[in-house]
């Protein structure tokens, strides 16, 4: 398989080095603005890199780039997709429907990995819009990788972003902006974990969580919480502890089952 991955960031190198792992006779070409960028990721994974402007034709094109950039690069590169396109940009339905506008002819599919390269593998979301042996060969390899591929659609995978990722981080910064010097021995094991996710989640590259504030709309609802909070008085403030309470037992039951579905499902695959 030739594959062009455009964007040699973080997720653009991940994605290469697992088709280039587990893709057989795979050959990955990285396109980059930055050709040190994807020079590097290129003898990363041993693939070559090209220029942005090349006209080379490829089994499937990869956009690995910012949202904000997705649907110009979805469009600038497709033509230059034989078989398949697939972006890996964080959100979907914007680039599913670019995708569907450039390349109607062509297989496609969308993902999001869940984590940070260095965590992989891990769940990766997936819309398959356009099945083929292209893709089924791209997912195939995700799988061989360890990775647990969620299927879903690009509606209630960014809406499920605004929680997991836009109102999650702004929950973890607002803790780490409010949080003052606390000394030695007057810690509690909550404030500990805490302190310890927002030392993750901190400990990365500032634009891409600002692009995720601005993609998705999950950092208001967090804001407005923390003031019906700060506004409570005793028994306002019962009430929505209560209210928290059912939510969180609500999420724990239904991860529980998910869990238990996944558990079925692998033991009906391995019998």
């Amino acid at each position: 398989m030739k594959l062009l991955v455009v964007g040699a960031g973080e997720m653009g190198r991940w994605f290469g080095e697992v088709v280039a792992a587990h893709v057989e006779e795979a050959d990955v070409a990285f396109a980059d603005t930055d050709p040190e960028t994807a020079e590097a990721a290129a003898s990363a994974v041993g693939g070559r890199a090209v220029s942005l402007s090349t006209d080379e034709r490829f089994d499937a094109v990869c956009v690995a780039v910012p949202v904000s950039a997705a649907k110009s690069a979805i469009e600038a590169h497709a033509p230059k997709a034989e078989e398949a396109l697939v972006d890996v940009t964080g959100q979907m339905t914007g680039p599913v429907d670019a995708m569907r506008s450039a390349g109607p002819e062509r297989e496609r599919v969308s993902l999001h990995p869940l984590f940070a390269s260095a965590n992989a593998p891990g769940n990766v979301a997936v819309v398959a819009d356009q099945r083929g042996p292209t893709v089924d060969s791209m997912l195939n390899a995700l799988e061989t990788a360890g990775n647990l591929l969620v299927e879903t659609t690009p509606e209630e995978h960014d809406e499920a972003m605004e929680t997991v990722q836009a109102g999650t981080h702004a929950a973890v910064l607002s803790f780490a902006l409010a949080a003052e010097e606390v000394p030695e021995g007057l810690t509690t094991p909550i404030f500990e974990e805490l302190s310890a996710v927002a030392e993750q989640v901190t400990g990365n590259t500032p634009a891409v969580y600002a692009e995720i504030q601005e993609t998705f709309g999950g950092a208001d609802r967090v804001a407005e919480a923390a003031r019906r909070l700060a506004d409570a008085d005793e028994s306002e403030f019962a009430e929505l502890y209560r209210e928290a309470s059912e939510s969180a037992i609500a999420e724990r039951e239904t991860a529980e089952t998910e869990a238990k579905r996944e558990t079925e499902d692998g033991q009906k695959d391995d019998s």
